[in-house]
């Protein structure tokens, strides 16, 4: 695995963060797509984690992420991403 690659998320609710988390962790959890039972192993973050928003310009991030952050459950949103194993 490539270790300078990381997967940013812009889900809007913690239910397709887990499904998308899990696609690029862990495989395909619906069983549907060409991912089911690939592991890809990457490391996911969301676009809301404050780890992002550390590594952005103040400025910039309150522009097109801040509204989110507000509007949207962030912190279950965060938990989503952090349960699927990355």
């Amino acid at each position: 695995m490539d270790e300078g690659v990381v997967v940013v998320l812009g889900t809007p609710d913690p239910d397709s963060t887990d499904i998308v988390a899990q696609t690029v962790t862990t495989g395909d959890p619906s069983y549907a797509g060409p991912l089911t039972g690939v592991a890809l192993r990457l490391p996911v973050i969301h676009v809301l984690d404050e780890r992002v928003a550390a590594q952005c310009d103040p400025e910039t991030y309150s522009a097109e992420i801040g509204v989110m952050v507000d509007a949207l459950d962030t912190s279950a949103i965060i938990a989503a991403t952090e349960s699927a194993g990355t």
